[in-house]
């Protein structure tokens, strides 16, 4: 038996090693094809990079497509996009580390308590499969949502630099690729957001479309209103420096809102340690000597 559990340990960490390895990788490339469009001008040199990284990139997916995931058209799928793991292999990288853990935790509980009674592994081996199928999914859910915090808190600077831009007389296209080359350090996860939309509009996409998949992307309902404004300031010819300024003061005002709000709701999280860890910590220190000594004392008025 112990011979098996340690061969399914070793298969579970060759395979997990290995959807790990082509997840990097695939990061990788598409780290060096946004740099590649942010960095090179020349149109010959754009596209023959565009073209050996999607041939680099169909060659070392060509395994991890057969992969059947049942991820393509569901809610994972989105929850997927919605964290930045928008790859083509994404679903099937995704579903192979869901797969390793359902096996690796398991067996891993199993090996460790193989002299414990059967009724304790009846518990706790169930137990722990049941936690590592729904675990890929909640660090999923909390990578995007902490995601969607990131671009939400970047937003105000981006479209007060995007104001900037166009009132210098930049296009809104050249803006938004500059904006988003500026932001490649301090918000890294909306500047590659804002060069998919520019890489969409110079590939034929109409703006509308691309500015409606910015949302569609992230999930975050301000960019949902962002587009909504964008799409009818192009439709009716107004001013688009005004409805930039005003969404980033509103932005700003309300993230500075939602500041308030955690800080308002600070003290009320603080509740549970502070009964739970801190006042019997408190007890014991104050009255600890006090219950010894009246202790002592009745103890030698009972002698």
């Amino acid at each position: 038996m112990t011979l098996v559990l340690l061969f399914l340990i070793g298969l579970g960490v060759i395979s997990l090693a290995v959807a790990t390895y082509t997840f990097v990788m695939d990061r990788r490339r598409q780290a060096l094809v946004d740099r590649a469009l942010s960095v090179t001008d020349d149109e010959g040199s754009r596209r023959s990079a565009l073209l050996g990284a999607a041939k680099k990139r169909e060659r070392r997916a060509s395994m991890l497509k057969q992969v059947p995931t049942g991820l393509e058209h569901s809610k994972f799928a989105q929850k997927l996009l919605f964290a930045g793991y928008d790859g083509e292999t994404a679903p099937a990288i995704f579903a192979i580390v869901r797969l390793m853990t359902l096996i690796v935790l398991p067996t891993a509980v199993a090996l460790a308590l193989i002299r414990a009674p059967m009724a304790l592994l009846m518990v706790l081996v169930p137990g722990t499969a049941l936690i590592s199928w729904f675990l890929p999914i909640a660090v999923v859910e909390r990578l995007g949502r902490a995601r969607q915090e990131r671009i939400r808190h970047g937003l105000p600077d981006a479209l007060d630099l995007l104001v900037v831009c166009v009132e210098a007389g930049i296009s809104l296209d050249a803006a938004i690729l500059r904006v988003a080359r500026e932001l490649a350090f301090s918000y890294p996860d909306l500047s590659r957001e804002l060069l998919v939309v520019n890489r969409k509009t110079n590939a034929g996409v109409t703006r509308e479309e691309a500015i409606r998949g910015l949302w569609s992307r992230t999930g975050v309902e301000d960019l949902r209103s962002l587009s909504s404004s964008l799409i009818q300031t192009e439709k009716w010819g107004t001013s688009i420096t005004k409805v930039l300024r005003v969404a980033a003061m509103t932005l700003r005002r309300k993230r500075r809102q939602h500041a308030e709000k955690r800080v308002a709701l600070a003290p009320v999280k603080m509740t549970f340690p502070l009964v739970t860890m801190i006042l019997p910590a408190l007890f014991i220190i104050i009255l600890g000597p006090a219950v010894l000594e009246v202790v002592s004392s009745l103890a030698a008025a009972a002698r």
